[in-house]
Parts: C-alpha cells; structure tokens; sequence
C-alpha cells in the first residue's frame, strides 16, 4: 500500500514538474517575442543597415552558447532576452527590405506572420493534445538542419538563389517537426529546463517566418 502512494505521489510530482516547465516556457516565449518584435521595430525606425551575414551567425551563436551556459541560473532570463533582441534586431532590416521593395510588402509580411502563427499553434496544440511522443524525430532532425544550414551557408557564400528557396522549404519542414519534438520532449519530462525550451521555440518560429518570407517574396511579391 505504501508503494503504491510513493507512485502515486511521484506520478503527481512529475506532473506538476511537466505543467511547470510548459507554463514557463510559454509565459517566457511570449515576452520573448514581443521584445524581439519591440527589437524589430527600433532597427526599422532607425533604418539599421543588414548585417553582415558571418556577425549574425558569430553573435547568434555566441549567445546560444551563452544561454546554455547560464540556463541554470537567474542570468539564463536575460541571455534569452539577449539571444531573442539580437535576432529580432537582426529581423528589422529584412522587413525594411520587404516593405519598400514590394508594392505588396505589407501583405507578405502578414501573411508570413500568420502563417507562422497557424503552423506554431496548430503543432503546439497538437503535440499537447495528443500527448504523442516524438522523441524519434531527434537525431533527424538534428541531420536535417545540420544539412539545410550548411546548404544554406553555401547558398550565400557562392550566391545560389536556387538553392536558397530549397533551404528555406527545407527549414519550414524541419522547424515546424522541431515544435512536434520539443513540445513533445517537454510533455514527457525529456525537456526540464525552460529556458532551452523556450530559445528552441524561437528558434523554429525565427525560421519559420523568415522561410516563409522570403518564398512567399519570391513567388508572391509585386516589385
């Protein structure tokens, strides 16, 4: 009988853990967000020039190194918010880009934006629903972007426009399977810290959006 209310007793425990990590990594991905979208909007103000391509991998990095480092600790928070300002600053010149290039500019970057809200919602709410385990996605995952971003470094360093608009339906399948998997690892206790959770959300919206972005320019877009 007192075995089985120490099970019992643990089965509670893991799943207020579960409900505790998932309401944290949602609460922190939402300010996230908005203070990516606040970056944004101060690069488009102060007509911020694109950066260098090598500085936004080096400075994306670098911070992703930085979170995992500090995620155990109170300045995990605000390397988050470091990692998702940089890259919503990094996001401001490309929307610039896309309003002024395009007489239909505002009309791509809507539709990109929901079609990335529907994609993250309709994955998220599936995978929490569902309750399924996509655990097995991992090491394909990791294969996939590996390629698609070596794919896609090539693509820039020799200027290959063509291969750029595969790389890119390359990562809005791999990103939106990435929300399957992550919002599945934290479901099942694979995912305990909130901060990783929360940066590899953001990480798959980030990619998601400007996949869809750019094809939607390409096959879309009114010059």
């Amino acid at each position: 009988m007192a075995t089985n209310d120490r099970v019992i007793s643990a089965g509670k425990q893991r799943a207020l853990e579960t409900n505790r990590v998932i309401r944290n990594t949602y609460t922190l991905l939402s300010m996230t967000l908005a203070f990516s979208a606040l970056m944004a909007g101060v690069a488009m103000v102060g007509n911020a020039p694109p950066l260098p391509w090598f500085l936004v991998l080096g400075g994306y990095f670098g911070l992703l190194f930085l979170t995992s480092a500090l995620r155990n600790s109170a300045w995990g928070i605000a390397s988050v918010f470091a990692l998702t300002g940089f890259m919503g600053y990094t996001l401001g010149p490309i929307l610039s880009f896309y309003l002024t290039a395009f007489d239909n500019g505002s009309q791509l970057v809507m539709t990109a934006f929901g079609g990335t809200a529907a994609i993250f919602l309709g994955l998220s709410g599936y995978a929490l629903s569902s309750r399924k385990n996509f655990s097995f996605m991992g090491g394909f995952l990791f294969a996939g972007i590996l390629v698609a971003f070596l794919a896609g470094l090539g693509a820039l360093v020799f200027s290959l426009p063509g291969l750029m608009l595969a790389v890119s339906a390359m990562f809005i399948l791999l990103m939106s399977g990435f929300i399957l998997y992550q919002t599945s690892e934290m479901v099942h206790g694979g995912e305990t810290n909130y901060v990783m959770a929360t940066v590899g959300l953001y990480v798959a919206i980030y990619n998601i959006f400007t996949s869809l972005l750019h094809l939607l320019g390409v096959f879309g877009g009114d010059n």
